[in-house]
């Protein structure tokens, strides 16, 4: 991962290509797109976050308003991301979960993250199932843990790390990682 004091403020104008880490927020991300957009920290021009250089971080989507530390390039169409080093769920994102949406989970801190495998994610309902590898049990997603974890969704089949607790209706995933955490 990419330290905070290795990222620079890099003047877009002046690089056609951009071997610094930069720091920005993602603005939005649309899974369905295949795209989204980042605003640089300093107040650069933004930056396109393709879905298949997310996907070679590990990821399928990202949650609105997230920190991320990217390598760019300038291109005839303005400045694309080639790269993700780093994805950080936004502190105002993890901190403002709903208390009746949620139910107050087990402490996670000193569990180990299992490898699974998302059965099936509806962003619009909420929540998913994913299974742990070599278990049968269903394992139950909730969106505001994802939203935690920096996700905005997830897609079946994808590989990811949880953190599996008992929750008040059976096992729940406390924390979503990418699958390399795993």
């Amino acid at each position: 991962m990419v330290n905070k004091g290795e990222v620079r403020d890099v003047d877009m104008s002046q690089n056609k290509d951009l071997d610094a880490p930069i720091e920005g927020h993602v603005k939005w991300f649309d899974a369905t797109k295949g795209f989204g957009f980042v605003t640089l920290a300093n107040d650069g021009p933004d930056i396109l976050l393709h879905a298949n250089v997310l996907r070679n971080f590990g990821r399928s989507s990202v949650v609105d308003g997230a920190r991320v530390i990217l390598r760019a390039q300038k291109t005839d169409r303005g400045y694309q991301a080639v790269e993700v080093l780093a994805i950080e769920a936004s502190p105002s994102e993890a901190d403002a979960s709903s208390p009746a949406a949620l139910p107050d989970l087990p402490d996670a801190t000193d569990l180990p993250l299992v490898a699974a495998r998302v059965k099936w994610f509806d962003k619009g309902k909420g929540f998913g199932f994913a299974n742990v590898f070599g278990h049968q049990d269903d394992v139950f997603i909730h969106a505001e843990v994802l939203r935690r974890s920096g996700f905005a969704e997830l897609q079946p089949g994808e590989a990811v790390a949880i953190k599996v607790v008992d929750g008040p209706r059976g096992k729940m995933a406390a924390d979503v990682r990418t699958w390399d955490h795993a």
